[in-house]
């Protein structure tokens, strides 16, 4: 399932970049979060992803993932670069499954370690999607989840819309405003880079009758496109957008994700297993993740990348499932009460020239400390 959402320029309180996304997975899934620094590699060996392998790079990109416990690749994450990622399956599209090949959240993960923009990181997908294709079981027990992906990918600058179905692609650019996608294609007419040969590939399927018909979402999705009502998830994500259009911050986008109204927080056999906020500016990026299911009742953590510390020391994940906050409002409050005094504390250092990686990462010890000393009491 799953959305994510990008604000950046005049959309938001401060003219960073607000990135979120919850990741919704079946119920039994572990999502941790996993800190991998840079590293240096043989380029002659091959690198092994979730299904096949490709040829590895000489060097990666630190970065920190939200990732399926099973899998190689991440739902979301975010690199030394302050380059930010999140998926989305894609289902109802007229082109078949491909075999196993690349997921497309190791698609996800490989253009966090490789890329040093959003640009870059879109290209690169781009190119290994075009060479391997991707396919594959999307869940460790369950054959019958495999989907296309969609992705939004954004840096300090901008932000990308790179929706996919098997080899085939398009992506859309995004330099102010706010942008939101779910579980379906979103680019209709309106794109900036797609790949070449795929108008006459729409013609030649009986998509579309002509150049000027071409409408990407439209052409590609099974049956009927419709435009997405406003009560639908993606509908209601969009409007919770443009209602704090120019005052989106780290805290409102968590109230966004939070969200029960539209279905955003999923709960259920399917569940929105991990969250992430993040806050990029040029030189400073702060990312905020749950580590713990349904974020309503989460607490959004601080990281920075590169770190020196291991964010797998945040593992909290089995604890979190033992200890039952959806039957505890005071404690839940007494979290987000914590929550939104770490976030001001941050946004101000982040508005000066005093601010260190040390410091983040004392702040994300503190709140951990508070976090487990709170649930297990």
């Amino acid at each position: 399932m799953c959305d994510t959402f990008v604000a950046l320029g005049s959309a938001t309180h401060n003219d960073n970049v607000i990135f979120g996304k919850n990741s919704d997975r079946p119920y039994n899934e572990r999502q941790p979060v996993v800190y991998i620094p840079k590293q240096k590699h043989n380029s002659n060996i091959d690198l092994k992803c979730t299904y096949i392998s490709i040829p590895q790079v000489e060097e990666t990109n630190a970065v920190l993932l939200s990732k399926p416990s099973w899998m190689w690749g991440a739902e979301m994450g975010a690199n030394e670069y302050n380059v930010v990622i999140g998926n989305e399956a894609i289902f109802d599209t007229r082109e078949p499954m491909w075999p196993p090949s690349l997921l497309g959240m190791d698609l996800v993960r490989l253009a966090l370690e490789r890329s040093s923009t959003a640009a870059q990181a879109v290209h690169l997908m781009c190119d290994l999607l075009e060479t391997y294709g991707q396919g594959g079981f999307c869940a460790e027990n369950d054959p019958t989840l495999m989907y296309h992906n969609s992705f939004l990918i954004a840096d300090p600058t901008e932000a990308w819309v790179l929706e996919t179905v098997g080899k085939w692609w398009i992506g859309q650019q995004i330099k102010d405003g706010i942008r939101n996608i779910s579980n379906r294609l979103s680019i209709r007419s309106e794109y900036t880079i797609s790949r070449n040969g795929i108008i006459d590939y729409a013609i030649e399927q009986g998509y579309c009758d002509n150049e000027a018909e071409f409408d990407f979402a439209k052409c590609f999705t099974k049956g009927t496109y419709l435009e997405p009502s406003r009560y639908s998830r993606e509908g209601w994500g969009k409007h919770l957008l443009r209602s704090n259009y120019g005052e989106i911050s780290p805290i409102i986008m968590m109230e966004i994700l939070r969200d029960h109204f539209g279905g955003i927080c999923m709960h259920g056999a399917f569940r929105t297993t991990a969250s992430q906020v993040s806050n990029i500016s040029k030189n400073k990026a702060v990312h905020w993740m749950t580590g713990s299911p349904h974020p309503c009742i989460s607490f959004f953590k601080p990281f920075v990348v590169p770190t020196q510390k291991d964010p797998s020391e945040c593992d909290i994940f089995e604890l979190r499932e033992k200890f039952n906050l959806l039957e505890n409002d005071s404690l839940v409050q007494e979290l987000h009460s914590l929550e939104q005094e770490l976030i001001q504390n941050i946004e101000q250092k982040l508005q000066t020239d005093n601010w260190s990686i040390a410091d983040i990462q004392y702040l994300t010890q503190e709140a951990l400390n508070r976090e487990l000393s709170l649930i297990s009491l």
